[in-house]
């Protein structure tokens, strides 16, 4: 398996983190850039493969984040830089609605192929998430002629004006940047550690207030789209209850609103299947992806029924810079990766090795409420003993042990209280343990 520039796959701490040179570089950082970006990890990255960043300073730090889940196929894969380096080469941009070029076309007839279902599909490619997001409601709107959209509690779409006001979580994505787009509304969502109706009927009971919500606080024939992500991302790896999504498709279809899957941080390959619409068969009218689409450039698409796509008028979708040739060769070497290497496979046998130890580590630690997740993005909901009271001490608390063992995790959740999992799908499994068993010694002093 590839690991990129071919970094020795170890943790090794040569400094405290952070280090000395790291320490002069953030204060740089902090004189040149905005106040208002955050720093999961005080340390200056100098390069980073398979599943370890390396820093300034030469410590070599496991990386269970994988950039929010967009090096899924690690840090500067092989084949990903290949590409990128031949297409650097012969041209590196000539916008594609003035001149087209090959690669847009090849990365969306991957997505055709590669999305859920069998029906005929067509894409469009974009930068970000939020803007594929933007552009899935853009297109719906204009396929169904209505306006409204249904999105979910604890889901996150983006930070741009639309997609803000499509993001349940104030801080730090909305604070003072209103007002936001009309005609947005927000449902309950399904989700199984805190419903109050949670006796093996919660699915139906959530669903069955959603359906009632829409009917009679929007109309139905007034949604141009459902969107929600398979899992919640930010909202803290919230997996469903089984039967929801397929229930809320199934509502979708039954009344002229299309179903729109965020799979921005749940696509390729990494929940065990190549998106997670699949766990329940589940064929979206149009999905949105980005994040591990490219290797680590900036890409995204929408991607859905031919008939959807193509009812947009002429230039009424663009832009600039989408489907740059850079990432879109970036984007065939890592889809290649995912499939050449079996990384689908990989995830579920990482997920595995995670879920076990999240498992162990539950039984042991009482401020552990919950573990969730599918392949290889899995969380913890940490909680004070003995109750679901969101406990965020102990997540910095242990956020901040493990970055000082060499450890790099994330946080998630609306109550500031999950830590999630997203190691890079090429990581070796020493390097994944060693990573699960700091977690542990963090748990434990947390």
């Amino acid at each position: 398996m590839t690991t990129g520039p071919h970094i020795p796959q170890e943790r090794k701490l040569v400094t405290a983190i952070p280090g000395p040179k790291s320490q002069e570089l953030i204060k740089r950082r902090s004189d040149a850039v905005s106040a208002a970006l955050g720093m999961a990890i005080p340390v200056v990255v100098e390069k980073a493969g398979g599943g370890v960043i390396v820093d300034v300073d030469g410590n070599s730090i496991i990386d269970m984040g994988a950039g929010i889940a967009v090096v899924n196929v690690g840090n500067s894969a092989d084949r990903v830089v290949k590409n990128v380096q031949e297409q650097v080469s012969a041209f590196t941009h000539t916008c594609f609605m003035i001149a087209p070029y090959m690669g847009y076309i090849e990365v969306c007839e991957a997505l055709n192929r590669l999305t859920p279902g069998t029906h005929k599909k067509k894409s469009a490619l974009f930068n970000s998430g939020a803007e594929a997001v933007e552009n899935a409601v853009k297109i719906a709107r204009n396929f169904t002629k209505r306006q409204a959209v249904v999105v979910f509690e604890h889901g996150y779409h983006g930070r741009t004006n639309l997609t803000m006001a499509m993001t349940a979580k104030n801080m730090p994505y909305k604070e003072g940047f209103g007002p936001f787009t009309p005609e947005v509304y927000r449902m309950p969502m399904a989700y199984p550690y805190r419903c109050d109706s949670c006796s093996g009927s919660c699915k139906q009971s959530v669903l069955e207030t959603v359906l009632h919500k829409i009917e009679k606080e929007i109309g139905a024939h007034n949604v141009a789209c459902i969107v929600i992500e398979p899992i919640m991302g930010e909202g803290g790896f919230i997996v469903p209850c089984e039967g929801f999504l397929p229930g809320l498709a199934k509502f979708c279809s039954e009344n002229g609103i299309l179903f729109v899957a965020d799979e921005v941080q749940t696509g390729f390959a990494r929940t065990g299947a190549m998106f997670a619409s699949e766990h329940e068969g589940i064929v979206p009218d149009l999905i949105t992806t980005a994040k591990g689409i490219a290797g680590g450039l900036p890409l995204a698409a929408v991607t859905g029924r031919a008939d959807v796509m193509d009812a947009v008028h002429l230039s009424g979708l663009g832009g600039t810079y989408g489907g740059s040739p850079i990432a879109c060769a970036a984007a065939l070497g890592a889809i290649a990766t995912i499939e050449e290497e079996k990384l689908v496979d990989r995830a579920n046998v990482i997920g595995k090795i995670m879920t076990d130890a999240l498992h162990e580590m539950k039984q042991k630690y009482p401020i552990i409420g919950d573990v969730r997740g599918r392949g290889a993005m899995q969380a913890i909901e940490l909680v004070l003993p003995g109750t679901k009271e969101p406990n965020s001490a102990a997540l910095a608390s242990a956020i901040k042990y493990c970055q000082q063992k060499g450890v790099l995790i994330l946080s998630a959740g609306t109550y500031g209280n999950v830590i999630r999992l997203l190691p890079p799908l090429v990581m070796p499994e020493h390097l994944l343990k060693e990573a699960l068993e700091i977690l542990d010694e963090a748990l434990a002093q947390a």
